[in-house]
C-alpha cells in the first residue's frame, strides 16, 4: 500500500516541526548540490530555521553568488528603461575600449616597443612575462620534434619490413636459372640495400660448325 498524500501545511507539533525541517533541510541541500555539479550552475541557498538558526550552501561562495544577483537584479532593472539601457552600453562600451588599449600597449611592450617610463619592477614583469611565453614555446616544439621522430621511425621500419618481403618474394620466385639474386640487408634500420645481379646463360652442349 502507497504512502498518502501529505498535505502541505503547517505542522502544530514542534517536535514533529523539527524532524520534518532537519529532513527536508538536508534534501534541499542534496538537491542543491546535485543541481551544480551535473547542470554547471551557480547555485546559492539560504535558509533559516523558525528558531532562526542559519544554514546556507553555495556552489562558488555565497558572497560571489549575491554579487551576481544584486547585478543581475540592477541590469534587469536598467534594462526596462531605454534611457538606462543606452547608458548600460555605453558603460559597456568604454570598459571594452579600455580594455582593447591595454592589450594593444601590452602587445607593443611585449615587441619590445614603447618601454619608456617603465619602472625596473615593471621591466622585470615584463621580462617574466617573456620568459613564461618562450618556456611555453620551447616546450610545445620539443613536443612536436618527438611526434615526427616517432612518425619518421615507424615509417622506417615499415619500408624495412617492406623491403624484407620483396627479398623473400624475389628469392622463392627464382628457379628459372638464369637470374641469380644478391642481397644485402643492413643492420641499420634507416635503409635497406638490395643487388640484383645477372648471371650469363650456360654453355649450349653443341658446337658451332666450322667453315671452310
Amino acid at each position: 500500500m502507497g504512502r498518502g498524500k501529505i498535505v502541505i501545511q503547517r505542522i502544530d507539533d514542534s517536535t514533529s516541526r523539527q524532524v520534518t525541517f532537519s529532513k527536508r533541510r538536508k534534501g534541499l541541500i542534496k538537491k542543491a548540490k546535485e543541481l551544480a555539479i551535473l547542470c554547471d550552475a551557480e547555485v546559492g541557498l539560504i535558509i533559516f530555521s523558525s528558531t532562526g538558526k542559519l544554514y546556507d550552501f553555495a556552489s562558488s561562495s555565497m558572497e560571489s553568488v549575491i554579487d551576481r544577483y544584486n547585478k543581475s537584479k540592477i541590469e534587469q532593472q536598467q534594462l526596462m528603461n531605454p534611457a538606462s539601457e543606452v547608458k548600460f552600453w555605453q558603460r559597456e562600451a568604454a570598459v571594452l575600449r579600455q580594455e582593447l588599449h591595454a592589450l594593444q600597449e601590452n602587445h607593443r611592450q611585449m615587441m619590445g616597443e614603447q618601454l619608456n617610463g617603465l619602472s625596473v619592477n615593471e621591466l622585470n614583469s615584463l621580462e617574466n612575462q617573456l620568459e613564461i611565453s618562450l618556456r611555453g614555446i620551447r616546450m610545445k616544439k620539443r613536443n612536436l620534434i618527438r611526434q615526427e621522430n616517432l612518425d619518421l621511425s615507424r615509417k622506417v621500419q615499415r619500408i624495412h619490413q617492406e623491403n624484407v618481403e620483396l627479398y623473400k618474394k624475389a628469392y622463392t620466385e627464382n628457379t628459372n636459372g638464369f637470374i641469380h639474386h644478391e642481397l644485402a640487408v643492413a643492420d641499420d634500420e634507416s635503409h635497406t640495400q638490395i643487388r640484383l645481379q645477372l648471371s650469363q646463360p650456360e654453355h649450349s652442349d653443341y658446337e658451332t660448325p666450322h667453315q671452310d
